[in-house]
C-alpha cells in the first residue's frame, strides 16, 4: 500500500478530500483544505470514541429512529401538533400518528388538547420522556467532560477561544439560514 504521509496521518478518506480540494485551490486555500480535512477526521474519531460507550441511554433505548426523532424534537420544542411532527419528519400525518401512538404506549409522551384550538391535539413529553432525553444528552456531556479533564489548562483556554469563534459562526449561519426577519 502506497499511502502518502497525509493518508497515514489523517486517513485515506480525509486525504482524498484534501487532494480534491488541493486540485481546486493553491497556497493558503490548499492549506485550509488540508486543515479542514484533518479536523473533519478528528471529529469523526471523537464521534467513534463516544459511540463505543455502550452504556449510553441512546444505545440502550428500544426506540426506532423515527420514534427517537419525535422524542428529541419534543424535548426541544416542548410540544407539537401532528402536523408539526409530520413536517419535521418529512412524512404523512397517518405515519406520524402511528409513531406517536408507539411513543405514547411506551409512556414517553402524551396527547392533550391545544388550548388555543380545540380541534388540534398536541403531543408533549411525559416526565419519563424528559428524563430519557436528559439522560441521552447528559451521557454525551459526561464523556466529553471526562475527556476535557485530561487536558492541561492552557489547552482548555485555547479550546474555549476556538469554540467561542465556532459558536459565533454558527449564530451567523443560523441567521443566514433563517433569512430576513
Amino acid at each position: 500500500m502506497n499511502d502518502s504521509p497525509a493518508e497515514r496521518r489523517i486517513g485515506p478518506d480525509a486525504a482524498a478530500a484534501a487532494r480534491t480540494q488541493d486540485d481546486l485551490a493553491t497556497g493558503e486555500d490548499a492549506e485550509r483544505g488540508c486543515i479542514i480535512a484533518r479536523l473533519t477526521e478528528l471529529q469523526r474519531s471523537m464521534g467513534r470514541f463516544f459511540a463505543r460507550d455502550r452504556s449510553m441511554p441512546l444505545l440502550a433505548s428500544t426506540l426506532t429512529m423515527q420514534q427517537l426523532k419525535v422524542v428529541m424534537f419534543l424535548s426541544f420544542a416542548g410540544s407539537a401538533s401532528g402536523q408539526d411532527l409530520a413536517r419535521h419528519l418529512g412524512v404523512g400525518l397517518a405515519t406520524v400518528t402511528g409513531i406517536v401512538d408507539r411513543v405514547v404506549a411506551q409512556g414517553l409522551a402524551g396527547r392533550h388538547e391545544d388550548p388555543h384550538d380545540r380541534r388540534v391535539r398536541r403531543v408533549e413529553l411525559t416526565e419519563a420522556g424528559r428524563r430519557l432525553t436528559s439522560e441521552i444528552i447528559e451521557a454525551g456531556t459526561g464523556g466529553y467532560i471526562r475527556l476535557l479533564r485530561r487536558l492541561d489548562t492552557e489547552t482548555l483556554r485555547t479550546m474555549e477561544t476556538v469554540m467561542r469563534k465556532i459558536e459565533d459562526v454558527m449564530r451567523e449561519m443560523h441567521a443566514e439560514d433563517a433569512g430576513p426577519a
